[in-house]
C-alpha cells in the first residue's frame, strides 16, 4: 500500500513538474518532446521484457549497445542537418539522389511503425481484460486503423495531434512512478540476496541478429530534423542530442533495475510481458502502464500516419495525396497485423529504419569526404554499413 501510494505521488509530482509554463514553453523542451514520443514510447513497453529473456546478466550492455548506436546515427543526422544550413544549395547531385532515397524509406519506414504502434495498442486495450486474446487484439488493431484513416480523411489530424504533448507528460509521469517502484522492489531483493544473475539465452550471432532487429526501439530522434517550420536549426540539433541522453539516462536505469529481480521464466515473454512483470512490482503500474501505452501508440501512430502522407505526397510531387496515403498506410497496416505478430513487426520496422539510418549515414560519409575529413567520413562510412548489415541480418524475437 506504502508503494502503490509512493508511486502515484511520484506521478503526479513528475506530471505538475512537466505541466509548469516555465517547463512547457521552454522551446528546447518543447523541441524534445517530438523525439522523446518516439524513443521512448513504444520501445519501453516491449525491449525491458526482451533484453531480460534474451541477454539475462548483459541485458544493460546490450541496451547501452543500442542507445550508443542510437546516438551515432543521430551524428550523422545532425551534421548533415548542419551540412544543410551551411550550404544545402551547393550538394552534389549524388547527394540530392541519396537525400531523395532517404526520404522514400523513412515514408515506408513510418507505414511499417504505425503497424508497430497500433499492434501494441491493441495487445495492450486487450491485456486486463477478459479478452486478452490475439484475435481480440487484432480487431482493436484493425478498428483503430479505421479511426485513423477517417479522421484524416475528414481533416481530424490536426485536434488529434495536440495530445502529443499530454500523452508525453503521461508518458514521463508514469515512468517515474515505475522507476521508483522497481527501484524500491530491486532494493527489497538486494536485501534479502535474491538478486539474480540470469545466463544469456543467447549468445554469439544470433544474440547480435537479435539486438540488429531492436533498433526500432530506440528510434525516433530523426523527428527532430524534420521540425525546421517551427524551430531554428541549433534548437533542433539541441533537441536530439538532449532527447537522447535523457532516454538513455532512463532507459538504462531501467534495465539495471529490472534486469537482475525476475527468474527466468517467471513470466511468459509477450508484447505485453512488461505489465505482468509490473503486477509483481505494484499492482498499480499495470493500470498505469496500460492508460500510457494506449495514450502513447495512439498519438505516436497519429504522428506517423499525418508525417508519412505528408512526405508521400510530397515525393509524388502530389500525384498521390495525403489521404491517398492515408489508405495505403491502412491497408499495409491491416496486412501486417492480420498476417505477422507484432515481435515479427518489430523487426520489419527495424530494417526498414536500419534503411533510413544507413542512407543518412552515407550521405553524411560523401558530405564530410567533400569537406576533406577523411576520418570523419571513414566512421559515417562504417555508420552505413553496420545500417546495411541490420537490414540484411536483424532477426524478430521468438515469443
Amino acid at each position: 500500500m506504502i508503494l502503490n501510494i509512493g508511486i502515484l505521488v511520484a506521478v503526479l509530482l513528475t506530471a505538475l513538474l512537466l505541466w509548469l509554463p516555465k517547463v512547457r514553453t521552454r522551446p528546447t523542451w518543447r523541441a524534445m518532446t517530438t523525439p522523446l514520443a518516439s524513443i521512448i514510447g513504444s520501445g519501453f513497453l516491449v525491449l525491458g521484457p526482451i533484453l531480460d529473456e534474451a541477454y539475462g546478466k548483459y541485458a544493460p550492455l546490450v541496451m547501452a549497445a543500442l542507445c550508443l548506436g542510437a546516438y551515432l546515427y543521430g551524428s550523422a543526422i545532425r551534421y548533415n542537418m548542419a551540412a544543410l544550413e551551411a550550404g544545402g544549395s551547393h550538394r552534389s547531385r549524388l547527394v540530392e539522389g541519396l537525400e531523395t532515397a532517404a526520404s522514400w524509406s523513412l515514408g515506408f519506414a513510418y507505414v511499417i511503425s504505425v503497424a508497430y504502434y497500433l499492434n501494441l495498442f491493441g495487445a495492450f486495450g486487450v491485456s486486463l481484460t477478459a479478452m486478452n486474446e490475439p484475435l481480440q487484439a487484432k480487431m482493436v488493431t484493425t478498428a483503430v486503423f479505421g479511426v485513423i484513416v477517417f479522421a484524416g480523411w475528414t481533416h481530424g489530424f490536426k485536434s488529434l495531434e495536440q495530445m502529443e504533448y499530454v500523452s508525453v507528460t503521461a508518458k514521463l509521469a508514469i515512468i517515474a512512478g515505475l522507476l521508483l517502484g522497481l527501484g524500491a522492489y530491486f532494493a527489497g531483493r538486494a536485501n534479502d540476496g535474491g538478486v539474480l544473475f540470469n545466463l544469456p539465452k543467447m549468445t554469439g550471432w544470433p544474440a547480435v541478429a537479435l539486438a540488429f532487429g531492436l533498433i526500432v526501439t530506440v528510434q525516433g530522434f530523426e523527428t527532430s530534423r524534420y521540425l525546421a517550420a517551427d524551430y531554428d536549426s541549433r534548437t533542433r540539433e539541441k533537441s536530439m542530442r538532449w532527447a537522447q541522453w535523457l532516454s538513455t539516462g532512463i532507459y538504462m536505469t531501467y534495465i539495471l533495475l529490472l534486469a537482475y529481480v525476475f527468474e527466468r521464466g517467471e513470466v511468459k515473454l509477450t508484447e505485453t510481458a512488461i505489465v505482468d512483470m509490473m503486477g509483481l512490482v505494484a499492482p498499480i503500474l499495470t493500470v498505469l502502464l496500460v492508460a500510457a501505452a494506449l495514450a502513447a501508440q495512439f498519438s505516436a501512430a497519429v504522428a506517423d500516419t499525418s508525417g508519412s502522407g505528408g512526405l508521400i505526397a510530397e515525393l509524388t510531387g502530389g500525384r498521390m495525396s495525403p489521404r491517398g496515403a492515408y489508405a495505403v498506410l491502412a491497408a499495409v497496416g491491416v496486412a501486417l497485423t492480420w498476417w505477422a505478430d507484432v515481435f515479427d513487426i518489430i523487426a520489419y520496422a527495424s530494417r526498414a529504419f536500419a534503411i533510413y539510418y544507413m542512407l543518412q549515414a552515407a550521405i553524411a560519409a560523401v558530405t564530410a569526404w567533400n569537406a576533406n575529413a577523411r576520418t570523419r567520413s571513414a566512421g559515417f562510412a562504417a555508420l552505413a554499413a553496420i545500417g546495411a548489415a541490420i537490414v540484411v541480418f536483424g532477426r524478430a524475437v521468438e515469443g
